[in-house]
């Protein structure tokens, strides 16, 4: 994760590249997500550059499509705009902006983003009508430089079967959300996903699965436990969300959406995560007192159901982070 600080992305950036991962990512939480990786493509080389996410339904395919075009001609063809759609409140009170159909509105989206770059690549007339979107007007004014780097790729965030389907469909990854566990992987995520890629004549190895999973750990007692407490409230927070509860329902823990629902409205939000039980947090996180075993535990949990791993956990060592992404590589 490469943060939204301007002031350190330049760094965060060649640290990263230089510790050997394959990518760098933002979010977009309190930031905007693409201004960090402006910085970050012109500050590195080699290293791959996604948003994971970007609110789709904050801007429309025009926006999007430009944004992820311009930062990928910039960054020679190492760019990938990672979607989501986010929750209705968010969409409709936040942002002020349309929600329906997420799932057939995504697809949509999606479409006509390729649709646009399609036009800016190859010169195609650009007429794109559908349900929710119409683009069907580009003048040379307005095509943007072309670079020779192409469109950029596109990841899709997704939790319920509809969604994942669309992934499969019309994009080129799945970003799983890091409230899953492996046995709503198993039995939701990639059902659904291979549905969608029947729909696009694909096979599952030209499609990417991406997992945010959560890790407990840390380099000694102490950061062992502020590791425990912080991915626990993050989970309780996610609990909190009607649109997740089926990955507790999976496991017959529905009844603690309600419950962590209650303490958001009061307000309790450092009360939240003494609702995470043992049993919780072992199955939504790996849990490790020895950070050296996170690579083996990660392999043996998901391996054969996710591709990547986004990792969100930092060591605070240097020297044992950069053993931790070679034992990552090995398994």
């Amino acid at each position: 994760m490469l943060g939204a600080d301007l002031d350190m992305a330049p760094l965060a950036i060649a640290e990263l590249e230089k510790r050997g991962y394959d990518a760098a990512f933002t979010a977009e939480i309190n930031n905007d997500p693409f201004f960090p990786l402006v910085l970050a493509a012109g500050h590195s080389q080699n290293i791959a550059l996604t948003t994971a996410i970007s609110v789709a339904f904050a801007r429309n395919p025009m926006t999007m499509a430009n944004l992820a075009w311009d930062l990928n001609q910039y960054s020679k063809g190492r760019f990938t705009v990672g979607l989501g759609s986010q929750i209705k409140p968010h969409i409709t009170r936040r942002f002020s902006m349309p929600w329906s159909k997420p799932a057939a509105r995504m697809r949509e989206f999606i479409m006509a983003m390729r649709a646009i770059w399609a036009c800016w690549e190859t010169g195609e007339t650009l007429d794109f009508n559908g349900e929710f979107y119409q683009h069907n007007l580009m003048t040379p004014m307005f095509t943007p430089t072309n670079a020779g780097y192409g469109a950029p790729g596109v990841n899709l965030a997704a939790v319920g079967p509809l969604m994942t389907e669309v992934a499969g469909e019309v994009a080129d990854g799945v970003i799983a959300h890091g409230f899953t566990t492996a046995k709503y992987l198993r039995e939701v995520t990639l059902p659904a996903l291979e549905r969608g890629l029947a729909k696009s004549a694909r096979q599952r190895e030209d499609f990417d699965v991406s997992l945010p999973a959560m890790v407990v750990a840390g380099v000694n007692e102490e950061a062992f436990e502020q590791s425990r407490l912080a991915v626990q409230s993050q989970l309780a927070f996610y609990a909190s969300t009607p649109a997740y509860r089926p990955v507790l329902e999976l496991h017959g823990w529905g009844d603690l959406q309600p419950e962590a629902h209650r303490l958001t409205r009061e307000g309790r939000w450092d009360d939240m995560g003494t609702l995470i039980t043992d049993d919780i947090l072992h199955t939504f996180a790996i849990v490790s007192e020895d950070i050296t075993q996170v690579p083996a535990l990660l392999a043996e949990r998901y391996g054969g159901l996710a591709d990547t791993w986004m990792c969100t956990l930092e060591t605070g060592q240097g020297d044992l982070q950069q053993q931790l992404v070679a034992a990552v590589q090995s398994a």
